[in-house]
């Protein structure tokens, strides 16, 4: 079996996971949900992720991460560009989300980045997903 759009299938375990406040969630792995997690550990959004195999299959387990009162870093996941209708930004266009509160994930010539770093950057690309 396989997944039309992976990173909507991260987001969705990632998601169903905060609601029943799991430490962890484990993925099947791809370059580009590494790539994704990577940004989210850099913005906070997640304590830390590790690739683990198993036989010839390869995971991705996610560290969640709470703050102190037990309520999710995370309080909202949203694909943005989908496999039936891709989403481009250039860099004019992509925008702090909820005044830097939340961060937009986008992928670039440069590599998957942050809406912070495309500004720094000066890239434009594929808007992922977008994590507040």
């Amino acid at each position: 079996m396989s997944i039309s759009d992976p990173i909507a299938d991260l987001l969705t375990r990632v998601r169903n996971a905060i609601m029943v406040h799991r430490a962890s969630v484990m993925a099947p792995y791809s370059k580009l949900k590494n790539n994704v997690l990577e940004v989210l550990k850099r913005e906070g959004y997640i304590k830390n992720f590790e690739v683990v195999e198993e036989g010839n299959k390869k995971n991705i387990i996610v560290y969640l991460k709470y703050a102190d009162n037990g309520s999710p870093v995370i309080s909202e996941l949203h694909r943005i560009s989908k496999p039936g209708c891709r989403i481009y930004s250039n860099v004019d266009e992509i925008k702090p989300i909820l005044n830097g509160i939340g961060v937009s994930i986008v992928t670039t010539p440069q590599g998957v980045l942050s809406d912070r770093e495309c500004r720094e950057k000066k890239v434009g690309g594929e808007v992922l997903c977008e994590v507040w």
